[in-house]
């Protein structure tokens, strides 16, 4: 089986061509909504969560999302331990989602597909390019953020030249190119 892996930052469009990707027959795992299942429910990450900041860190009802915010905003260190104990986790659950799937090309979607090191266990990256003001635009009509919030997040990630250079495909959704011609001619390539 071919795996894909699809990247890009804020507002580029990621979602979009994965639901693309999804209408052609090529299931998408999405890693942002499976790591917050998974942080919420994994036995594992729980275990080694708590171990890290304590037993209150799940309620009754749950992870406390806003109190493992506060623990690693504008602590790296602990992002990165937090981010240690989870990743390996979705990287397994997505092998094993993968496995499962009974067609010959499937993908990941993964804003951090670089950084988290997803992009070790896909075959081939996607990165969906838009310009930053388009990016900007769309964040702000989706998110409840202001514009500074918005760069700033841009700014936290991986920048779009990198994103680039370190990707097989890059998909333009600048509003100006059609997507279906460049996911046709992308899995077009692929499959061979």
């Amino acid at each position: 089986m071919i795996k894909i892996g699809i990247t890009g930052g804020i507002g580029s469009g990621k979602s979009v061509v994965a639901t693309l990707l999804e209408l052609s027959g090529i299931p998408v795992y999405i890693a942002d909504t499976e790591s917050k299942h998974l942080t919420a429910t994994s036995p594992v990450i729980r275990e080694k969560l708590t171990g890290l900041f304590g037993e209150t860190l799940y309620t009754a009802d749950g992870l406390d999302k806003k109190r493992l915010a506060s623990l690693i905003f504008g602590n790296p260190e602990r992002l990165r331990q937090v981010n240690a104990i989870i990743h390996p986790e979705v990287n397994r659950h997505f092998l094993a989602w993968a496995e499962r799937q009974q067609v010959p090309v499937c993908a990941i979607e993964s804003a951090i597909l670089f950084e988290s090191g997803f992009n070790r266990i896909v075959d081939t990256t996607l990165m969906v390019y838009a310009p930053m003001e388009v990016r900007i635009r769309r964040a702000l009509e989706r998110d409840a953020a202001s514009r500074e919030e918005i760069i700033r997040r841009i700014e936290s990630q991986l920048s779009d030249e990198v994103k680039k250079e370190k990707s097989d495909y890059v998909i333009f959704n600048d509003g100006e190119q059609a997507l279906l011609p460049q996911i046709t001619a992308l899995l077009a390539g692929i499959r061979i």
